[in-house]
């Protein structure tokens, strides 16, 4: 018999953090928030899929890669907590990959996000419960496989 389980109530717990912790940015100027649980923190800006209005998620970034360009692969968990409802911030950007990325004190840049294929999340799922131990408590309270989302700097379009 499926459990059943309020989206509302961690839809609400969710968002109450998120407002706690951008209030910890502000008032303290970014020195305290920049990370959390060791992991950096990031603010992802996606297009709203039905609004076309600008979204932003603060969210933990589990694993850093070097590119051969010198910019930086940034991996990002779609967890929303282990909730069964996919975060509206994955959903923005699967219809919309452009998105910006901005770290604590620095302006956004554009970043093409995607999901991990299945090769990418077996390498890169481990990685990131590494990171938090967390990630695998959430995904044992989800049927759904929680997706992995690589960011990638957007290239460099004056080079055309």
């Amino acid at each position: 018999m499926p459990r059943y389980r309020s989206t509302m109530s961690n839809r609400r717990a969710m968002l109450t953090m998120t407002g706690l912790h951008r209030a910890v940015l502000r008032l303290t100027g970014g020195r305290l928030g920049r990370s959390l649980g060791g992991m950096p923190v990031i603010d992802l800006t996606t297009v709203g899929r039905s609004s076309g209005v600008p979204r932003t998620a603060i969210l933990t970034v589990p694993h850093r890669e070097p590119m051969p360009d010198g910019g930086e692969r940034l991996i990002v968990i779609a967890s929303r907590g282990g909730d069964d409802a996919q975060p509206a911030w994955y959903l923005n950007l699967v219809a919309e990959p452009a998105v910006q990325v901005a770290r604590v004190g620095e302006h956004s840049r554009p970043y093409v996000a995607r999901t991990a294929d299945s090769a990418e999340r077996a390498r890169l799922w481990p990685l990131a419960v590494r990171s938090y131990r967390g990630y695998a408590d959430y995904q044992r309270k989800t049927q759904r496989e929680i997706p992995v989302v690589i960011l990638e700097p957007a290239p460099d379009m004056t080079n055309d």
